[in-house]
């Protein structure tokens, strides 16, 4: 077989890099808004208040920027950077709004989520934002919560990058009454509170009058990370729950606070060992945060959580729901390792038994991952181009 042009082997590689780069490339939201000095004012904010770490780990986001103009007419009215936080996450849609889909909006208006939602503050549809189609080249914006009008326009698109992020910038700062309220201090965050509001009250209902929620208040100030199990997790978990000593029940609500604000960001940065409210230096209650891609995993001894979500988002204050409760090994027996499994030809390929006595599938899955996503294009363009077989 006439092997191909060297030229097309070139431009095949070529396109097969550019396709594993564009897969893996994440966007910044900072280094998008420093390319435009008129937004700068923006672009700090949404660093000192830690949205740009929450926005950069979104796949699919609009971020409405405004100029220094409307930033100093929002800093002239001395919110404290908490609120500031709050009506700056009413411009953070929860979907992807390019400049064609803005025009082109179906019956000319809809409502889109925001990160408000996330803070903990947001009650009913205040949350929302309207976008309505003006026509002549006109887009309005405006909080739900603000009676309906109509408070900013569309000016240009900073930046696209279809269907993952896109940035445009509007004429002036939302109106927002409940993004505007005045903001709690640290200290004055009811945790349990939060939680029923956020869709964590059982785990809320047990610190309740526990020994464990005095730790928790304590350390507000300087930051907590609380990992709040489902409902229906807690509610297969309350009779071994009954049956521990007053100390463990205490133990096992601390186990899942950690005395620092770990955002998502940083709780992904970790991807170790982390200690917990519970840690006391002899029985070391700790678990592993371990990453892959977007998903984050909370592993003891004796269980794997997931990470499912973000309840609220407050800094030094930050509440995640898992899917699972938190087992130390301290308290619970881990669970017993599998058989070992017989000698086989293939045995010392298989995949090796994980805390839980279950083979770790996912651990060898994510080693191949680049292969298996893209093994077969590399494969048969390879093949394609020099009329060989080749084994990837």
């Amino acid at each position: 077989m006439d092997s191909f042009p060297a030229g097309a082997v070139t431009l095949i590689l070529s396109l097969l890099l550019i396709l594993l780069s564009a897969s893996t490339e994440a966007h910044n939201i900072t280094r998008i808004l420093a390319k435009h000095p008129q937004l700068s004012t923006f672009n700090h904010y949404l660093t000192v208040t830690h949205l740009a770490a929450e926005i950069n780990r979104r796949q699919t986001i609009t971020v409405c920027a405004v100029d220094n103009a409307a930033m100093s007419d929002l800093l002239s009215k001395s919110y404290s950077l908490s609120t500031i936080k709050n009506i700056l996450s009413l411009h953070v849609f929860a979907d992807y709004f390019g400049s064609k889909k803005l025009h082109q909006i179906t019956k000319g208006s809809t409502l889109t989520a925001t990160m408000f939602q996330a803070t903990g503050e947001a009650s009913g549809n205040s949350g929302y934002v309207n976008i309505t189609d003006l026509k002549a080249g006109k887009v309005g914006f405006g909080a739900v919560d603000n009676d309906g009008q109509l408070t900013s326009t569309y000016v240009k698109s900073v930046e696209e990058m279809p269907y993952n992020i896109s940035v445009i910038q509007i004429s002036h700062v939302l109106t927002s009454p409940q993004a505007e309220a005045p903001t709690a201090a640290p200290g004055q965050l009811n945790l349990t509170t939060l939680m029923a509001k956020q869709g964590c009250k059982e785990f809320g209902d047990l610190l309740k009058g526990s020994e464990a929620m005095d730790t928790f208040n304590e350390n507000l100030d300087g930051g907590l990370t609380v990992f709040c199990p489902s409902g229906d997790a807690l509610k297969s978990f309350m009779p071994k729950y009954k049956n521990l000593t007053a100390a463990g029940k205490t133990s096992v609500l601390l186990y899942h606070g950690v005395p620092a604000y770990q955002s998502m960001q940083t709780l992904k940065s970790s991807n170790g060992l982390m200690n917990t409210l519970a840690t006391d230096g002899a029985n070391k209650f700790d678990f592993t945060v371990q990453v892959d891609g977007e998903d984050v995993a909370l592993k003891t001894k004796v269980v794997t959580a997931s990470v499912t979500g973000t309840l609220v988002d407050e800094e030094p204050l930050i509440i995640y729901k898992i899917d699972k409760v938190l087992l130390p090994r301290e308290l619970f027996k881990p669970a017993a390792p599998a058989p070992a499994p017989k000698a086989e030809k293939d045995s010392e390929d298989a995949p090796a038994p994980d805390d839980s006595g279950n083979a770790t599938a996912d651990e060898t899955a994510s080693d191949n991952g680049s292969v298996g996503l893209y093994g077969g294009w590399l494969t048969a363009a390879l093949s394609l181009c020099l009329g060989v077989s080749v084994v990837v």
